[in-house]
């Protein structure tokens, strides 16, 4: 008898632990390179933040995992992808049909476009063809740099950092730096030591939506961002995070 009810306890105990471990959210292992702010960025806490960082905390809630982020370096982060060293990529990444061919991608949550920072001094300069003869600063590989290769005789100049074109630019070392509507917004009018330096020319001209990128095949968390993508828009919390970081 004694032996019954050890085994009946044993056995509750085991289906307990399962079920607990059953309950217990998925993790998933995210890179983002936290220097384009606003989406991405280091705040003085040596803490990640971001619209980018918020909207997916938001859509973990709304699906029901949890997230660890890693900040990663832009130039090897979609290298890290591919080796399995995290999950996904939420890093203001445009979908591309390029892109698609490696990746697989959630639905957009959000739509922006390529727009140009120019020096206040320069009174003639609307889009990057009228640099002719000149360097404009680009964060490699991204969908900003790919628009100054367009232009015949505009010289691209790349780097690891966006951050790090506008300072060059701020010296003089070149004459303009294309990036995403956001971060040029953030660099040229919110920064104050660049608010008097720089202005934004002409109109964004690329509509582009940005996407989770995950490893192709990975259908399973493909999914479960996409719920939570959707249930995040139809509480309109995107929307709040658009007044929190993209004024």
């Amino acid at each position: 008898m004694k032996k019954f009810r050890f085994l009946s306890v044993a056995a509750l105990l085991a289906v307990s632990i399962s079920a607990t471990a059953m309950a217990a959210p998925m993790n998933i292992k995210v890179a983002t390179d936290a220097t384009w702010p606003p989406m991405e960025m280091v705040d003085t806490h040596k803490k990640i933040v971001g619209f980018d960082i918020d909207f997916l905390n938001a859509v973990a809630k709304e699906a029901g995992f949890t997230v660890t982020y890693k900040n990663t370096a832009w130039d090897g982060i979609f290298a890290g992808l591919e080796s399995g060293k995290y999950d996904a990529i939420i890093s203001s990444v445009t979908i591309t049909a390029e892109r698609k061919k490696k990746y697989d991608f959630s639905d957009p949550y959000i739509q922006i476009g390529q727009i140009l920072v120019v020096p206040k001094t320069d009174k003639s300069t609307v889009t990057i063809a009228d640099l002719k003869g000149k360097q404009v600063g680009a964060q490699i590989g991204t969908t900003g740099a790919f628009e100054v290769k367009k232009n015949p005789g505009v010289e691209l100049k790349t780097y690891d950092e966006v951050g790090l074109a506008f300072e060059d630019m701020a010296s003089g070392r070149i004459s303009g730096v294309v990036c995403d509507e956001p971060t040029a917004a953030h660099f040229a009018l919110q920064r104050k030591e660049y608010s008097s330096k720089f202005k934004i020319v002409g109109a964004a001209f690329t509509h582009e939506g940005y996407g989770i990128t995950v490893k192709k095949g990975n259908t399973k968390l493909l999914a479960l961002l996409n719920k939570g993508i959707k249930a995040v828009k139809a509480k309109k919390i995107d929307e709040k995070l658009r007044k929190k970081w993209l004024r």
